[in-house]
């Protein structure tokens, strides 16, 4: 939301904005703007003025009364009484025009950053660079969630008949993945200074209409019927909705925090909701990155906040590019933004797995999240907000860049913490090396992982890497007709 002072006396740059971000059914709300609030200063003054001629005259009704002039003071009285009932109705005017005034504000679109493209829609979003060489292998990559069925990892029609449409099951070492892909995350978030946090997953209205805009309110948020409760949409919402209201002592400032949520969307109007894959749901989880900053520091941060995304991706093996978003492009609340898209080698295409953006002071001006300057003046701060993994989306982008010809799916070093333990330096060859940590499906392994007590990892040539007893082993395995055998190469049956 602009402070209506600027747009008091910027008006040709608000409508220039609006023309900028193709809203042109917009401009309207302007000239509409500035009519209420000349009218309410107008308002305001009057009942100012009226106020003071009232306190003036009803000094004299006591005077009158002592001098016994009662019809003056009659007359006096009623003249106090017609102010009274003025200051009523202009007060009740000036109620509806501010209501009034606030709701039109809330619609027109921050002022974006000179350096977003122009742009209709996101078709015209800028490329900026790519981090790592997208590889399209020598094998077919099976659809997302036919790489999941494989490892029995994802029940789709289990979840169709409990919820709809755009739920899902994930089951065993998928599921097993995606809490290791949130944990990464955490805790990469956490290694560079941000505050885990785990937040509110409903908030109030008045936090939902601080936080965003009205078209993507009714877009995305499931409302808790018979109370004054939204399922938020990401967990944003209820962080930035943390500060509501409050005066940060400048010397806390920025506060960087990382926090994890479900989160809950409707999709309204989306396309490509769809009823076999997992890229577009109505209930997610996600680990997210909030900033909240001086106004001065706000587009450090920005750079700062996307770079971590593609550090994050590319230390899996995630190929991704920049996509720098089109003022068309941008929610009405943001000033710039970009997406970070990972390579699908099935499709041989990127697409978007994180959005960075920065709302410059339009929350906090909404929330009423300020400062107090070195010279004690209040200041608004500044807002941004980024996604660090968003899980299945993610995941869809994980299991598609590190599937391999067989089957399996390459756990990246960094990762194997997450998926069940460390791996031992030294415990298999070079080949072997280079596959551990691989997952992958079959009765036949979910056999082996249960006599054997634990699998971290498939070997491409058949070994296994397991632990028994508390200790890691080396297996070479074997299945045939009549089931697995196997023997420890250092000589242990």
């Amino acid at each position: 939301m602009l402070d209506i002072k600027f747009v008091r006396e910027n008006p040709e740059v608000v409508k220039q904005n609006i023309r900028n971000k193709f809203q042109d059914s917009k401009l309207e709300l302007v000239d509409k703007v500035l009519e209420l609030d000349k009218e309410n200063r107008e308002i305001k003054q009057e009942v100012e003025a009226l106020r003071a001629e009232r306190n003036k005259i009803s000094k004299q009704i006591g005077a009158l009364m002592g001098q016994g002039k009662r019809e003056e003071a009659e007359e006096v009285k009623k003249q106090v009484a017609a102010s009274g009932t003025r200051i009523e109705e202009l007060s009740q005017r000036e109620k509806e025009v501010e209501e009034e005034l606030l709701k039109d504000m809330m619609v027109i679109p921050n002022i974006i950053d000179p350096s977003v493209p122009i742009g209709k829609d996101d078709s015209q979003n800028v490329e900026i660079e790519k981090f790592g060489e997208p590889v399209v292998p020598d094998f077919e990559v099976p659809y997302h969630t036919d790489i999941m069925e494989n490892f029995d990892g994802i029940d789709l029609d289990s979840a169709r008949r409990v919820a709809g449409n755009g739920f899902y099951y994930l089951m065993g070492d998928i599921a097993r993945l995606h809490s290791a892909v949130i944990s990464y995350a955490r805790d990469f978030m956490i290694n560079r200074g941000f505050t885990y946090c785990v937040p509110p997953f409903m908030i109030r209205s008045n936090v939902v209409t601080g936080v965003m805009s009205f078209a993507e309110m009714d877009a995305m948020m499931y409302k808790i019927e018979g109370e004054d409760l939204y399922l938020i949409g990401t967990s944003e919402h209820s962080m930035i909705g943390k500060f509501i209201d409050q005066i940060i002592p400048e010397e806390e400032l920025p506060k960087t925090l990382t926090s994890y949520s479900p989160c809950f969307r409707k999709e309204k109007g989306a396309h490509g909701l769809e009823e076999r894959g997992v890229y577009r749901i109505h209930q997610f989880e996600k680990q997210e990155m909030i900033v909240v900053c001086k106004p001065e520091e706000s587009k450090d941060w920005y750079e700062k906040l996307w770079r971590m995304s593609v550090e994050l991706f590319r230390s899996l093996d995630i190929p991704v590019r920049q996509l720098e978003c089109g003022s068309g492009d941008l929610a009405d609340l943001k000033v710039k933004s970009c997406d970070i898209e990972a390579w699908s080698p099935r499709q041989q295409k990127f697409f978007e797995v994180c959005s960075c953006s920065n709302l410059g002071d339009a929350q906090a001006r909404r929330l009423r999240i300020r400062y107090k300057d070195e010279n004690g003046k209040m200041q608004l701060c500044h807002t941004l907000n980024n996604t660090c993994v968003a899980p299945p989306r993610m995941l869809i982008a994980f299991l598609e860049n590190n599937l391999q010809a067989d089957g399996t799916v390459r756990i990246p070093q960094g990762l194997r913490p997450y998926m069940g333990g460390n791996f031992a330096e030294g415990a298999a060859d070079d080949d072997a090396h280079r596959h551990i940590q691989h997952i992958s499906s079959g009765n036949e392994l979910a056999k082996l992982r249960q006599e054997a007590g634990g699998l971290f990892g498939k070997f491409s040539h058949g070994t296994l890497l397991c632990e028994m007893n508390g200790r890691l082993c080396t297996y070479a395995v074997t299945i045939g007709a009549q089931g697995f055998q196997r023997f420890d190469p250092n000589g242990a049956a």
